[in-house]
């Protein structure tokens, strides 16, 4: 077990550092939709998103008076706080541990995104079913902490719902197999009053900015093609695996054929993750795997029809997030029942981690100084009101060369591209400019281009 403390203390060490050498800071644009929502706390004036993970930003922020550190500190907190709760309660500490090695926690921890305090709460969610399946807590706890989560977790993210509805549908499936019957009644009585309080949520979204999440703000959803909806079809296959996730933005053929045969790779996971189940279910609390199975599954086909009918994000690590940690906290637990030997699942997720660690960093960049330089500039534009990348044109391209074939393949890294940079750390430093996706404001001067922004290796 001390190797797993040692691993503890390398993922915080890790998640801590990481960040600083990431071009971005680990911040995105929806972060900077969340830093702006923060600011503008106790008023409100958007439900694009909900309002809890601002909410915890805005705490953070009070302390640290910076909305980096806030977020960082913020992420940091929640790791520390799962890992101690780990092990004090003696909850799967080998397996949580793991997770962190794992891409799902890996990217959800390292940016500043709503996946960090959604996964935090599932895994509390978890923890509460698990309980209570066992009857090591009461009824009235269990319904009460439960209930309480799961509301909480529509308040972090909308698709809290799916969460809320796989769990319905899990009750359904009890309630035809006859299972635990007692049990039965706990989470009825979860769904009723979890319910109420997102219906509650809802009503207040509506009665104060006209809509229930923000959907007239979320525009129509993109037109619909056939490789995207291969690549989200590939996505979904790959919610199977705990460790890679690569999805290369290109649609090539070279791309396609990556994540297709990254996909082969997935099935075969899944067919031993098959066999394993068919072997040791006589040894396992299954009812706690149908729950995990029966979340993953809704989850991740809800989400798969959501891009039909929204503007949402492509199907990727960060959009199945939830699923993903649902399968993989199951898969781990089921390989580690009557296990002999952890040589091999150790040294996997210590490769893993090492890998994701510096697959992240293939592009470093000093974000702190990168920062301090942006900081500099920024009360020149205090008056803007709004911020717009206008150096999306200038792409940052690398060309890799395949010897054996003699052949040459380019390819635009996301990461490396310096208008998005300078509206992230711009954004960041003050969110009360809010970026904009396309420059429709007619009066320019209120607009803060990122070309008006210099960072070290401009000229």
């Amino acid at each position: 077990m001390r190797k797993y403390v040692f691993l503890a203390v390398a993922v915080i060490v890790i998640y801590f550092f990481q960040s600083f050498f990431l071009p971005t800071g680990g911040i995105g644009a929806d972060s900077l939709s969340y830093f702006g929502i923060a600011s503008d706390l106790p008023e409100l004036k958007t439900n694009l998103f909900p309002l809890g993970f601002p909410f915890l930003i805005k705490i953070f922020h009070f302390v640290f008076q910076d909305y980096f550190w806030a977020g960082k500190m913020l992420n940091i907190s929640m790791v520390i706080i799962i890992l101690v709760f780990s092990d004090v309660k003696k909850f799967y500490f080998r397996e949580t541990v793991l997770l962190f090695a794992a891409k799902t926690f890996f990217f959800a921890f390292n940016l500043v995104i709503s996946e960090g305090p959604f996964l935090f709460l599932l895994y509390f969610l978890f923890y509460l079913f698990h309980e209570r399946f066992q009857e090591k807590i009461s009824s009235t706890h269990f319904v009460f902490c439960a209930s309480a989560i799961l509301i909480l977790l529509f308040t972090v993210r909308y698709s809290g719902i799916y969460i809320y509805l796989g769990t319905g549908i899990f009750w359904l499936w009890m309630l035809f197999r006859r299972r635990l019957f007692e049990f039965q009644k706990d989470v009825l009585k979860v769904l009723v009053f979890s319910g109420a309080g997102i219906l509650a949520y809802l009503a207040f979204n509506y009665l104060m900015y006209g809509s229930f999440t923000g959907e007239h703000l979320r525009g129509a959803p993109a037109q619909i093609y056939p490789v995207y909806v291969l690549r989200n079809i590939l996505a979904m296959v790959n919610v199977i695996d705990p460790f890679i996730g690569i999805k290369p933005a290109s649609n090539s053929i070279i791309s396609i054929a990556f994540q297709v045969g990254l996909m082969l790779i997935d099935l075969l996971l899944l067919r031993y993750f098959v066999k394993l189940v068919k072997r040791k279910k006589d040894n396992l609390q299954m009812e706690f795997h149908y729950l995990l199975w029966i979340i993953a599954g809704i989850y991740t086909v809800t989400m798969f029809i959501s891009g039909f009918y929204q503007q949402i994000e492509e199907l990727n690590v960060r959009m199945l997030a939830a699923a993903n940690f649902c399968i993989a906290f199951s898969f781990l637990i089921i390989y580690f029942k009557d296990l002999q030997s952890d040589k091999f699942i150790f040294r996997a997720a210590v490769f893993f981690l090492i890998f994701l660690t510096a697959y992240s960093l293939k592009s470093p960049e000093n974000y702190l100084k990168n920062k301090r330089i942006i900081e500099l500039q920024m009360p020149e534009f205090k008056n803007r009101k709004y911020l717009f990348d206008d150096e999306k044109e200038i792409k940052n391209v690398t060309v890799y060369h395949i010897p054996v074939l003699n052949r040459s393949f380019t390819y635009q890294h996301t990461n490396k591209q310096k208008g998005e940079w300078k509206q992230s750390i711009g954004g960041t430093v003050n969110p009360q400019i809010k970026w904009l996706k396309y420059d429709t404001i007619k009066d320019k001067t209120q607009v803060l281009y990122t070309s008006q922004l210099r960072l070290r290796f401009d000229r």
